[in-house]
């Protein structure tokens, strides 16, 4: 089996990994992400033997503990998943277990059965950190994919898990690696905010420490990609940039059902380096900022 996404994650990026792809370097010595996510983009790239090797960090404590468990005891966590049924009695008994007081592997499990049987797939906790989404309405839903798990895992042998902030994540970067950066996005309206996944929400001043940085990157000429919702706050965010692509998206996650629908989100480059194949993608400078006429993403440099 490939591997791919085994959480359902708000904002995964697999919809978007064509266009993604396409903007990737020819070359990658060590692959970044610091907001690894359900890793769409890391699990396509490592399938395709894209990188030597991988740093991959969250700020999130459990999802970086569930990654490290399937890397190094994905049996247990399979084992523990044996466990767990779709039960709502179950779920709430579990969800009111202190996740510190159980073993990496038990940790992980427990993430995975509530992120397959909690609401929509959610991930979202409290200002104290504790878990906090309901009961979902699937009637048969998959909790221990196994082949996918295993498949997971060997993906991520190579790589170094971390929990850490973005920045401290970055410092070790070159220009031979890739930078991928895909923080909780800037929320389109009230309803569409969840950037609640850790203990500390990722607000305003964050968006603009995460900006500053890929200007850094820039200016040091590390490849750097990083996707954000298409709006004015990200518009005057990252001005300036010498591209700045828009794609089209579906949003998977809102309190509305009827606004799940398509929407346009931004592809930041840290600056205009080689890439591996042209991409069919709309230039948002075109008409909405200062960088030119329309043109493509990029070209083959293969």
């Amino acid at each position: 089996m490939v591997a791919a996404p085994f959480l359902k994650w708000a904002g995964g990026k697999r919809q978007l990994l064509v266009h993604i792809e396409a903007l990737l370097p020819e070359r990658i010595d060590t692959y970044f992400e610091p907001f690894l996510g359900g890793a769409a983009v890391f699990f396509r790239l490592a399938t395709g033997g894209r990188f030597r090797r991988a740093v991959l960090a969250d700020a999130n404590p459990e999802l970086v503990n569930c990654y490290q468990a399937i890397r190094n005891d994905v049996d247990g966590v399979i084992a523990a998943l044996g466990e767990f049924r779709n039960n709502r009695a179950q779920y709430y008994r579990v969800r009111r277990r202190d996740p510190a007081k159980l073993s990496p592997t038990a940790r992980a499990a427990r993430l995975i059965y509530l992120n397959r049987c909690g609401y929509n797939g959610l991930y979202r906790v409290n200002s104290s950190g504790q878990f906090n989404v309901p009961f979902g309405r699937y009637s048969r839903p998959l909790i221990c994919d196994e082949g996918r798990l295993r498949a997971a895992s060997a993906a991520l042998q190579n790589a170094e898990l971390r929990c850490d902030d973005f920045a401290n994540t970055l410092k070790r970067v070159g220009r031979r690696d890739f930078v991928y950066l895909d923080p909780p996005y800037v929320p389109l309206s009230a309803t569409s905010s969840f950037t609640a996944y850790a203990a500390r929400d990722f607000g305003a001043a964050e968006q603009q420490r995460l900006a500053d940085i890929l200007r850094a990157l820039g200016a040091r000429r590390v490849p750097a990609l990083l996707s954000n919702s298409d709006c004015g706050t990200t518009r005057e965010l990252y001005r300036g940039f010498d591209r700045i692509d828009r794609v089209p998206a579906r949003r998977a996650i809102n309190s509305v059902g009827q606004r799940r629908g398509p929407v346009d989100e931004l592809l930041v480059r840290s600056f205009d380096y080689p890439v591996v194949a042209a991409s069919i993608v709309t230039n948002f400078n075109d008409g909405h900022g200062t960088g030119g006429p329309r043109r493509r993403a990029g070209r083959s440099m293969g």
